[in-house]
């Protein structure tokens, strides 16, 4: 199946108010939220157009249905790469992040744990998450993942904190279920998702079993609170103002406070050694999908440079093309980074394909590395005005209108209503809540940068560099080049 966007709309706004804005309990059709909806209607309208059918949508493993390529569970590097193309496309329309790459990569980290927790202990969870997802694909949910906890004191445990809560846990097993409390936190898109897919956050001891829970529930389940906090613009009443006003993003604090999760809905429960592999298998999946919207952001920080540069009238001038290359350099390198860990990725014991965790690490390492950079070039090539620029109304209306055209115009081949739609769109893109959104989002989104240097430390093969220089050095006679061998992208007949 595949919705429409106003069947998304239909559903979500008849459900159940469970969000909270500065205190007070609003519905989901809240105009605070509206700018993240319309994102998600950009994912809706991708699938219903024949121009990117191919591309935004899927035939199903589980039911051979045609569904949005969202729900969909990858089988080859085809549609790792498509998923990336997709995301960069879908960036590009709005402005950003597209935020359904979340339960995107949610459903394919459980897809392949809940296989193996049954191959390793005899347990049925990838059959029940299986039954799940065909209701996932059947009514083309949307589903936003629950990762991050609240972790309270980091020099502990989870089993350790003064305060449960601070880890989601499980508070009570029965047999037709769970009853589940605890924080998770920074979670994009939760207000206007249909469902919330919880997976732990990190490595758990014996003592944390009751902390090694994963599980999906509706949005709007009783005992769930969505504390949100929406994003958006100062100059936010004027339609011309950009993309931002138009689209947006809106997280929160999910507090669950003793939620029944039916035993259907339960893909882990207590097995604490299978904590740190679930939790990982989201974030590198997660971090593949950086290799798609991160270089579309460079792609619309690029877009802002070079029209900043053309509005100044510097736009032949060797240092601007030298600073908009640096775009290009990032852009491209994170996507080719993507690119390479579809081809090097690996067929699990699950049927989902997965991409090579050294590759999607580079990548995301990569982008958090130089968006602050990427926002510097576009300050250096704009200059001050991006901060210091009057308000639309006062270049609209009252007696300094006729002199604010002249002061805008700094290139004589543009307009003044293109130099003011320029600037307004630098401000917007380099200077409003949403841009420092992007900043914070940039580094910390998907992982903190430590988590990238751990993964690398932990997958990438130092004793084969160490090899290379023992030989060079000539400490080593010969010079064991094996992995040269293992390095061959992944190939199959069937694909």
């Amino acid at each position: 199946m595949l919705r429409t966007k106003e069947a998304y709309h239909e559903k979500l706004f008849a459900m159940r108010p469970n969000i909270f804005i500065g205190g007070e309990r609003v519905g989901r059709d809240d105009p605070r939220l509206r700018p993240g909806i319309n994102v998600l209607d950009i994912t809706f309208d991708l699938a219903q157009d024949p121009e990117w059918k191919k591309l935004a949508t899927a035939a199903s493993s589980v039911t051979g249905e045609e569904i949005n390529r969202w729900a969909h569970l990858p089988q080859n590097p085809y549609d790792l790469i498509q998923k990336q193309k997709l995301i960069r496309l879908g960036a590009r329309r709005a402005g950003g992040c597209i935020q359904r790459c979340m339960g995107h990569d949610a459903i394919n980290a459980l897809a392949i744990c809940t296989k193996e927790m049954d191959l390793a202990n005899g347990s049925d969870y990838h059959q029940r998450f299986l039954d799940y997802l065909k209701v996932y694909h059947g009514q083309d949910l949307d589903g936003c993942c629950a990762q991050t906890d609240s972790k309270g004191d980091r020099m502990k445990r989870p089993s350790e904190q003064q305060d449960p809560d601070a880890y989601l846990h499980i508070v009570e097993e029965r047999k037709d279920g769970i009853v589940v409390s605890g924080f998770k936190m920074s979670i994009t898109q939760a207000p206007y998702a249909d469902e919330i897919i919880a997976l732990p956050t990190r490595a758990l001891g014996e003592a944390d079993r009751d902390f090694a829970v994963a599980f999906a529930v509706p949005a709007d389940i009783e005992g769930l609170s969505l504390i949100t906090r929406p994003v958006w613009l100062r100059d936010k009443d004027n339609p011309e103002a950009g993309p931002f006003c138009r689209y947006g993003v809106s997280d929160c604090i999910v507090f669950f406070n003793k939620v029944f999760v039916p035993k259907e809905r339960v893909f882990m429960c207590g097995e604490w050694q299978f904590g740190r592999r679930l939790a990982l298998l989201f974030a590198d999946s997660h971090r593949h999908s950086y290799s798609g919207c991160k270089p579309a952001v460079s792609d619309i920080l690029c877009g802002a440079a070079a029209l900043a540069a053309e509005a100044n009238n510097v736009a032949k001038a060797s240092h601007i093309k030298e600073k908009l290359s640096e775009f290009a350099g990032a852009a491209e390198l994170a996507y080719a980074a993507g690119i390479a860990a579809a081809i090097y990725g690996e067929k699990t014991a699950s049927g989902v394909f997965f991409p090579n965790e050294i590759y999607a690490n580079v990548g995301r390492r990569l982008t958090g590395e130089t968006i602050y950079h990427e926002y510097n070039l576009l300050t250096e090539i704009a200059g001050g005005i991006a901060v210091t620029m009057p308000f639309s109304g006062d270049f609209e209306q009252g007696e300094n209108k006729e002199a604010l055209e002249r002061f805008i115009v700094r290139n004589p081949n543009l307009s003044p209503e293109a130099s003011r739609k320029i600037w307004q769109f630098v401000e917007n893109v380099g200077a409003s809540s949403m841009a420092s959104w992007y900043k914070i989002a940039g580094v910390h989104g998907g992982g903190s940068p430590i988590m990238e240097t751990i993964a690398l430390n932990i997958g990438y093969d130092f004793e084969d560099k160490k090899s290379v220089a023992r030989y060079l050095a000539g400490i080593s006679e010969s010079l064991d080049d094996s992995r040269m061998r293992d390095m061959e992208p992944y190939a199959s007949e069937n694909d």
